[in-house]
């Protein structure tokens, strides 16, 4: 990392208030809590994610993508940098964008964390609309978006414009993973997922069985992609031995789980700015 751990662990400001960082209960990470939210695990093995959506989210990844490539991520929401520190490690040819709307946060995980750097992952600045909407068209093969302001996605990141935006973006092929927090009544992941759907034409929903059937609240990943994105029989079996099970839907599945749910626009965002977000 980048010093001790008792150089490490502190309270520190901000430009959006105060973050907290904390050694983890068996001492081989830190948890980064940003403005009383539980933000970042960062492993001292970088492979390592204790985050179970950010599990997911690799292993989705691993099997959509093929990680010996030179594959170019844009991560928007960089908090820790755990995902994109993993992706460098898991797979050295890659090559990381992660946005950062907090200064001071991004200069303290740079300094704090064992981030790879530049142009292994390059930090930047910005909010992550408008550094999206700026970047070149079919310029990256991977989007991952797990952005929250305090604990709540901000309301310009849910929409139907905002995803056409991250669409531009990608290579033909690529893929977009999405985190998503909801609670037990699942109406915000449904519109969400709705808007995703609207511009993507496949999509695959992974979470914790009793996610989606409503029985608790938590985190839905959703992948999407122009192209087909069938689940393998490997990435299924993952799913479900990881330290928390999960399952996947595709195709019909997610149809049926989003029938009749409104996807959101910039005319029509949520009125709560956002679902709250579940620490995992």
């Amino acid at each position: 990392m980048g010093g001790a751990p008792d150089d490490i662990a502190g309270t520190y400001p901000i430009d959006t208030g105060t973050a907290v960082i904390t050694t983890d209960i068996d001492g081989q990470g830190w948890l980064l809590e940003v403005n009383g939210v539980q933000s970042s695990h960062v492993a001292a093995d970088p492979t390592r994610l204790d985050f179970e959506y950010m599990r997911w989210i690799a292993a989705v990844v691993a099997d959509r993508l093929d990680l010996d490539e030179p594959l170019r991520a844009l991560h928007l929401g960089a908090a820790g940098c755990a995902l994109p520190r993993h992706l460098a490690a898991v797979a050295p040819a890659s090559r990381h964008v992660a946005v950062e709307i907090d200064a001071a946060l991004a200069d303290l995980v740079r300094a704090r964390f064992d981030i790879p750097r530049a142009p292994i992952v390059r930090l930047r600045v910005g909010d992550a609309r408008t550094v999206t909407e700026g970047l070149t068209p079919d310029s990256r093969d991977l989007v991952v978006v797990d952005v929250f302001a305090g604990a709540r996605t901000p309301a310009h990141l849910t929409t139907v414009e905002f995803v056409d935006a991250v669409h531009r973006v990608l290579r033909p092929g690529g893929l977009v993973v999405m985190n998503i927090a909801d609670t037990r009544d699942l109406a915000y992941a449904r519109r969400q997922i709705a808007t995703v759907a609207d511009r993507f034409e496949h999509l695959m929903l992974v979470a914790d069985p009793a996610m989606l059937k409503g029985r608790r609240y938590g985190n839905v990943v959703v992948a999407a992609s122009d192209e087909p994105l069938p689940a393998s029989p490997a990435l299924v079996r993952d799913l479900l031995v990881d330290a928390v099970p999960a399952s996947v839907r595709e195709g019909a599945a997610v149809h049926a789980f989003i029938a009749g749910a409104r996807p959101y626009t910039d005319a029509d965002p949520p009125t709560d700015r956002g679902t709250p977000l579940i620490p995992v």
